[in-house]
C-alpha cells in the first residue's frame, strides 16, 4: 500500500462551492481506477473543525504503483495542475491498514494527523506503534478505516481514518469528504505490512 496526499490551499474568500461542484463533476472519474485502493475527495473551509484555511485536499491509498504513476504521469493529474497549479504530492509507504467497525457506510470526515518520529527512537518501535494506533482508531465508533503509513525521507508518520459522523474519534486536521472512490479497497493489505 502507498498512501499519497497533495494539497491546494485557497484564498480565504474562496467559494468552496467551486470545490464541491468540480468534485461533483469529476469525482466518478476515479470510481475505478486500476490500482486505486482508495481516494478520498476532501475538504476543509476556513473556520470549520478549527481549520485556519480553505483547502482541498484529496488523500489516496494505492494498491499498487502502477496505478498511481498512471494518475500522475498519464494525464489525470495534469487537470488539478491546470486549474489550480502544481502542487507538491506527499508519498508515504503503508504500515498498516484496518478496515472499521463502520465500514461499507458512507463516510462524512475524515482525520490525517502528521508526526514525526524522533532521532534515537527505535524504528521497530515507532512503526509498531503506528500500526497499534491505526487497529485502535479502526475499533473506535463510526470508523469506517484507519491507516498508517511513513516518509523515510523525513521521518514522518501519517495516521488517516475516515468516519461515517462528523464527531470523529481521531486527533489531526479534519476534513470533510465529498466523495469516495473505492474501487480496490477490498485488495488493500488488512494488518500491518511487514
Amino acid at each position: 500500500m502507498h498512501a499519497m496526499q497533495y494539497e491546494l490551499t485557497l484564498p480565504a474568500d474562496y467559494d468552496m462551492g467551486i470545490v464541491r461542484s468540480r468534485v461533483a463533476r469529476v469525482g466518478h472519474l476515479t470510481d475505478d481506477w486500476e490500482g486505486l485502493g482508495l481516494k478520498a475527495y476532501l475538504i476543509r473551509e476556513r473556520g470549520l473543525h478549527g481549520s485556519p484555511v480553505n483547502q482541498y485536499a484529496p488523500f489516496y491509498l494505492w494498491n499498487t504503483v502502477e496505478g498511481m504513476n498512471a494518475f500522475l504521469w498519464g494525464g489525470a493529474f495534469q487537470r488539478p495542475c491546470d486549474d489550480f497549479g502544481r502542487p507538491a504530492v506527499q508519498q508515504w509507504t503503508g504500515l498498516a491498514h484496518e478496515p472499521g467497525g463502520a465500514a461499507g457506510s458512507p463516510a462524512t470526515t475524515a482525520v490525517r494527523r502528521r508526526e514525526q518520529v524522533p532521532d534515537g527512537v527505535v524504528l521497530s518501535q515507532a512503526t509498531e506503534e503506528a500500526a497499534a494506533e491505526a487497529g485502535r482508531l479502526a475499533r473506535q465508533d463510526g470508523a469506517v478505516l484507519a491507516a498508517a503509513a511513513v516518509d523515510t525521507l523525513r521521518w514522518e508518520i501519517v495516521h488517516f481514518s475516515l468516519w461515517g459522523h462528523d464527531t470523529p474519534k481521531a486527533e489531526g486536521d479534519v476534513f470533510q469528504v465529498l466523495h469516495v472512490s473505492a474501487p480496490g479497497h477490498r485488495r488493500l493489505p488488512r494488518g500491518r505490512h511487514w
